[in-house]
């Protein structure tokens, strides 16, 4: 897995025109990326609170943490070839982004008391302020939106946006 920030160009909407806030991983091998995802996770979040002044709660370092596993083992477990983890910082929410090679977009299944695994999608989207899927040339990109702050509604910028396209 490798990583690194990957500044944007001056003027981008959501940073108020400063470079913006992101960093990247390519996801390949076993499933042991998963956990390296997740610590990419921590990190950036961590640099985000601590070098930048940003207000990052527990809960958004859990939730965020944890629509990385889902998405990450999901991308691991039905795409081959490599995928990419994305981290964008977008106004007062994080952006979990997640390419992988496999066209077919997920579809949240009907609860089943019964049904042992298969949930995280319904995760994902229980706990994100929005979702959007996207078929692209190549494979499919799946956003997710965490608040920052553990008081998503207070700000008006956060919408529970939860469309798959």
């Amino acid at each position: 897995m490798a990583s690194g920030d990957l500044p944007e160009g001056e003027g981008d909407a959501t940073t108020g025109g400063a470079t913006a806030l992101q960093t990247a991983a390519a996801l390949d091998g076993d499933f042991s990326c998963i956990a390296q995802a997740r610590d990419l996770v921590a990190d950036f979040l961590n640099s985000v609170r601590a070098d930048h002044g940003l207000p990052v709660s527990a809960r958004a370092m859990d939730m965020t943490q944890l629509v990385v596993s889902e998405l990450v083992t999901n991308a691991r477990k039905y795409a081959p070839g490599p995928a990419l983890l994305e981290l964008r910082i977008a106004g007062a929410r994080v952006e979990v982004t997640v390419w992988d090679s496999d066209p077919s977009l997920p579809v949240a299944r009907a609860a089943e008391p019964d049904r042992v695994g298969q949930h995280g999608l319904e995760i994902v989207m229980a706990v994100a302020q929005s979702f959007e899927a996207h078929r692209e040339p190549v494979g499919k990109r799946i956003t997710a939106g965490i608040a920052l702050s553990d008081d998503p509604d207070a700000d008006p910028a956060i919408r529970r946006d939860r469309t798959a396209r």
